[in-house]
């Protein structure tokens, strides 16, 4: 029997964590012109985009179903390990939702199965930020009603800021009205969103121009961030390494952090905004009485 921490692909997860610590991440699935894929299997997350650059591809995404859940869920049932999921935010995927229908169904085959489904009000590495803590609790030895408990501080705690590159997808999506896309794109106007305490997007101010938006990002973390000593920060980019450089750079002259987690947002969110987002993720408190694990 072990304790075991899980999550899925939209966390955006580096490599280098997940190699680390043997990280089960459950694929979230694509599709492309009639054709499904898991994200980070078969394609890559370049490739990936390449193929959204192309309007003339049709591509969209859905959450993982119950189907998916049962079968990633049930070798820790069978196994008698305890699990804990750590889930993309409700307030954006239903992945929460379908996660739970499969556990129902497992508890009916296995009824001492131990599984937390962790609504991370949380979006690609916003969640990928408290995964990475919890994990690095485990491997310093915290017990796992204290990991539970962490992980329910660090989604109250967790904050994220974004700005994409373009608003086409934003239009496509439904999150802003053709008009007032239209005008934006126009005159270069760039939103500045974040992911509110209820887990789910919410616009809080528009700037003209992309450096402008970069520079509000971090603006935003630095009147927001708790002490940034001994902070681990998350930076992430839609394939745009070139404007990521920049704002970390930005960042950097202002912020000490110990340490910025890096990745590529993946498809779970990038089919939806297009290339070009970049985002910050950061706590709004100190790790209080989990510090001690997570040196």
């Amino acid at each position: 029997m072990a304790f075991r921490i899980i999550t899925d692909s939209a966390t955006d997860m580096p490599m280098d964590i997940r190699d680390k610590y043997h990280l089960h991440v459950i694929p979230t699935p694509f599709i492309v012109n009639g054709v499904d894929y898991l994200d980070g299997e078969k394609m890559t997350t370049e490739e990936f985009y390449q193929l959204l650059d192309d309007e003339k591809n049709i591509i969209s995404t859905y959450h993982i179903n119950e189907y998916m859940f049962k079968n990633a869920f049930e070798p820790y049932a069978k196994a008698g390990d305890e699990v804990l999921y750590c889930c993309f935010s409700t307030g954006i995927a239903g992945t929460y939702n379908a996660a739970n229908l499969a556990k129902r169904e497992l508890l009916e085959q296995y009824p001492d199965f131990k599984i937390t489904i962790k609504d991370c009000k949380s979006a690609s590495l916003g969640f990928g930020l408290i995964v990475y803590k919890l994990l690095k609790m485990q491997e310093n030895g915290a017990p796992k009603e204290l990991i539970l408990e962490a992980a329910d501080y660090f989604t109250s705690h967790i904050r994220h800021v974004i700005t994409p590159q373009t608003l086409k997808y934003l239009i496509k999506g439904g999150r802003i009205s053709k008009v007032s896309g239209i005008v934006g794109e126009a005159l270069d106007v760039k939103p500045i969103i974040i992911v509110n305490k209820e887990g789910a997007l919410e616009p809080i101010s528009k700037v003209r121009g992309r450096k402008k938006s970069l520079k509000a990002l971090v603006d935003y973390v630095e009147k927001n961030v708790a002490p940034i000593e001994g902070q681990v920060l998350g930076m992430c980019h839609a394939g745009d390494p070139e404007a990521f450089e920049y704002t970390k750079s930005l960042l950097l002259e202002r912020m000490q952090p110990k340490l910025i987690l890096t990745s590529m947002i993946g498809c779970a969110i990038g089919a939806h905004t297009g290339r070009g987002l970049i985002g910050i993720v950061f706590m709004d408190a100190d790790d209080g009485k989990y510090a001690e694990y997570l040196k």
